[in-house]
């Protein structure tokens, strides 16, 4: 789904489809989803009767207004229902691009020693399924022998095959991805109308988008000011009446259409329609529009080092002898280790061994047994063809395996091993049989701009904390290097669920990612999680998102989205209830002036006639929806500052620039409705 990145606001296929679905809408039974516009949409049917029946309402005299009022509040709530539809239709694309991913598939069904072929529609949860090279997966499920690559494309829109093998927190496969070598054997994990894809379709779609909180409270706002206007105008008739001004229900209808908040009302669910819609534009599946309504609110982010702030692909940097070695013995003792050692860290010794020119006797290799790394022993090595045992591995597992051979520890290993770790390096000592010959240095390197976008964070007033498993030394180089506020050192999974808890208790809200199982408990906790794709089914399970480009720092775009989200929403109200104010001072004078001349003082903006600055305010009134769908849909630009600061820029940009349009714009129409009238 990267392409969805680059996708057009308006194109002709999405446009046709919202025109269409903009007046399906008009059915009354959606219209009262949306209060504001439904009362809008009552004052248009009643205006059409005044003009279809004038005999009835003894306005003979007004059937030309009156139609023109009609067709104005009639586009009016057009317009609003466009905006809906228009994000729906977005989010609708994406879903049938996904469908098509969606098929039948034939699945080998193991059961006992013989294999079964059933539609993947018959598969339930718990079946055990073989899958070939060259074949569909057939649903979510955990590999549980074997190891394949797979192509998840269809998904995540990245060529890029993923391994996905047995064990270990990369066992998650997807139905619809397909297997490009080897073999697997996994379990089914859900049941049909079930799976990632089917959940994904529901998504994008919004057939289950809820009104968030602040969603509801909003509305609440808004129909409490309708109800309030509406009161209003009821009682502004006899009022007037009783000064003999007559005001006619067409006119009335106009005034509470003017001032009752129809510009948000008209584009609040396109505000959140399209705020899932730019969650998943950037491969983000929020499982609710609470959640990336949370991702505004949080205080609190904890984000692990390995891949998040740091790339994870520690390097060696330095080979360095300890104790009477010298530094060609250790550096050669420390390649012949990692002679078999296929990690990306034994493979770094040898390239930095190429790099500087050092030169080892690869034949002591030869004949001799890899001993791979272990997590219980925390070392690799060799045992060579000679009767000679090389080990490299932590520092403190290779002290105990040479005092446990009666061998001695030199003097300068633990000033040296400081060192290194207080520089954010991690120590890895070589040790032949009784002797430790030397430290090698590796390196995790912080990714470029990190410090910058925690800076930025800080300045949105979010704390940072990083977990590692780096002893303190190391954590505190890296905290300090990258520029975050706390740390927490040889981090096990219940301290993240500690961390989440103590800030909670406080009152903040907290983000995390995560991709293991371990991870799972603390990413239900967060009140936002967000879970690699690439991790294990109960980490996607706990969190309320998941990545499908499993890549970890994608946490600060999403805290950005949701804070771009409550902008957006914040600053159209703003701008909605700003532009009701300035509406006043064109309808008001208009409707009075004639009857009482005092009123014309009023008539700030120098309005031709009552006709004219009435059908003026109305039509700027339905023309401003449509004029700020992009706006709604793409976001105000979102800059981070705090929390104050943006509220006084919003203010003055969307507050003082909602009085200012209604002044311009309804003169400027005026001026051309006047010349009609």
């Amino acid at each position: 789904m990267n392409d969805q990145r680059a996708k057009k606001l308006f194109t002709r296929p999405l446009v046709t489809e919202a025109l269409k679905m903009s007046l399906l809408k008009l059915n009354p039974v959606h219209m009262m989803k949306n209060p504001v516009m439904f009362v809008v949409e009552i004052g248009t049917l009643i205006v059409l009767l005044m003009t279809l029946f004038p005999g009835y309402f003894d306005s003979q005299n007004r059937i030309g207004f009156n139609l023109a009022v009609f067709i104005i509040l009639l586009f009016t709530v057009l317009f609003a229902n466009f905006a809906e539809a228009l994000a729906e239709g977005r989010g609708k694309a994406q879903a049938g691009s996904l469908k098509k991913t969606k098929q039948e598939i034939m699945a080998n069904k193991l059961l006992g020693d013989s294999i079964q072929i059933v539609p993947s529609t018959e598969l339930r949860k718990g079946d055990i399924v073989i899958v070939s090279q060259g074949e569909m997966i057939p649903g979510d499920g955990e590999v549980i022998e074997g190891l394949a690559s797979v192509d998840e494309s269809a998904i995540t829109g990245e060529s890029a095959p993923v391994i996905k093998e047995a064990g270990g927190d990369f066992n998650s496969v997807t139905g619809g991805t397909l297997v490009i070598s080897d073999r697997i054997k996994m379990r089914i994990t859900s049941e049909p109308g079930e799976t990632f894809i089917d959940r994904m379709i529901a998504l994008v779609e919004g057939a289950k988008r809820q009104k968030t909180p602040n969603e509801i409270a909003l509305n609440t706002l808004l129909i409490s000011l309708t109800i309030i206007f509406l009161i209003v105008v009821v009682t502004l008739g006899p009022i007037a009446a009783y000064v003999d001004v007559n005001l006619e229900i067409p006119v009335l209808i106009a005034l509470l259409v003017c001032l009752i908040p129809t510009t948000i009302g008209g584009l609040l669910s396109a505000i959140g329609i399209a705020g899932m819609d730019r969650v998943t534009q950037f491969n983000v599946l929020a499982m609710s529009g609470k959640a990336v309504e949370a991702a505004g609110d949080i205080n609190t982010m904890i984000l692990d080092k390995t891949g998040t702030i740091t790339f994870g692909n520690r390097m060696a940097s330095e080979i360095n002898p300890v104790g009477t070695a010298g530094a060609d013995e250790a550096a050669a003792w420390a390649a012949i280790s990692s002679l078999q050692d296929e990690t990306p860290e034994g493979r770094s010794v040898l390239e930095w061994m190429k790099k500087h020119d050092k030169t080892y006797d690869a034949a002591l290799g030869e004949g001799g047994q890899f001993v791979p790394f272990q997590a219980e022993t925390r070392m690799s090595g060799i045992d060579l063809a000679d009767g000679r045992l090389v080990r490299k591995g932590a520092v403190e597992a290779i002290r105990s395996w040479v005092l446990a051979q009666g061998g001695d520890i030199p003097a300068d290993l633990a000033q040296e091993t400081e060192r290194i770790a207080k520089e954010g390096g991690t120590p890895l000592a070589i040790a032949v049989d009784q002797h430790i010959f030397g430290l090698i240095y590796l390196k995790d390197t912080v990714k470029p701009g990190m410090k910058e976008r925690f800076d930025q964070l800080r300045a949105m007033g979010i704390k940072t904390i990083m977990c590692t498993g780096d002893n303190p030394f190391t954590a505190a180089t890296i905290a300090r290097e990258a520029g975050v506020d706390d740390f927490i050192a040889e981090s096990k999974p219940e301290d993240k669920i500690a961390v989440i808890r103590r800030e909670q208790a406080e009152g903040k809200l907290v983000a995390m990612t995560g991709d293991g199982t371990n991870d799972a408990p603390a990413l239900a906790q967060a009140d936002v999680g967000l879970a690699m794709n690439s991790g294990t089914t109960a980490a996607k399970e706990a969190a309320n998102m998941v990545d499908l480009d499993s890549d970890p720092s994608k946490i600060i775009e999403v805290v950005s989205i949701g804070k771009q989200l409550l902008m957006t929403r914040g600053a159209l109200t703003t701008f909605s209830i700003a532009n009701d104010v300035a509406k006043y001072f064109a309808i008001i004078p208009a409707m009075f002036m004639l009857a009482i001349p005092q009123m014309k003082a009023l008539n700030v903006m120098q309005l031709g006639s009552p006709l004219s600055a009435i059908l003026s305010a109305l039509i700027f009134n339905a023309i401003i929806i449509p004029l700020l769908i992009p706006l709604a849909m793409k976001g105000v630009t979102y800059r981070p500052l705090s929390a104050a600061r943006l509220l006084s820029r919003n203010l003055f940009i969307y507050g003082l620039g909602g009085m200012i349009a209604p002044f311009i714009g309804i003169k400027l129409i005026d001026m051309m409705v006047h010349i009609w009238i």
